[in-house]
């Protein structure tokens, strides 16, 4: 019974994040202004590299092995996220 539960609630954090980023990035404008949904899309795909950078570099913090590894893949894959969002602002 205690796997069944634990299979909920990492489905449900998985949603509440994907919702999340959903609405930090946007996802009323498209429905009040009638325009594209492009800009949520790719704003919520940023925030979730950026995510994958900060858990990398999370990992770096408590990992006992590889921790130069994780520490440069997180800075690497953040430093991403920053030129895709500058890239999605039209600034590069």
């Amino acid at each position: 019974m205690q796997i069944g539960g634990t299979k909920i609630l990492t489905g449900a954090r998985y949603i509440y994040l994907v919702v999340f980023f959903a609405l930090l990035s946007g996802m009323f404008y498209p429905i009040i202004t009638h325009s594209a949904w492009d800009p949520v899309i790719v704003g919520t795909l940023i925030l979730f590299v950026g995510l994958a950078g900060t858990v990398s570099i999370y990992k770096a913090t408590t990992a006992e092995r590889h921790k130069k590894a994780y520490l440069i893949i997180g800075l690497v894959i953040t430093s991403l996220a920053l030129f895709l969002v500058y890239g999605a602002i039209g600034k590069v």
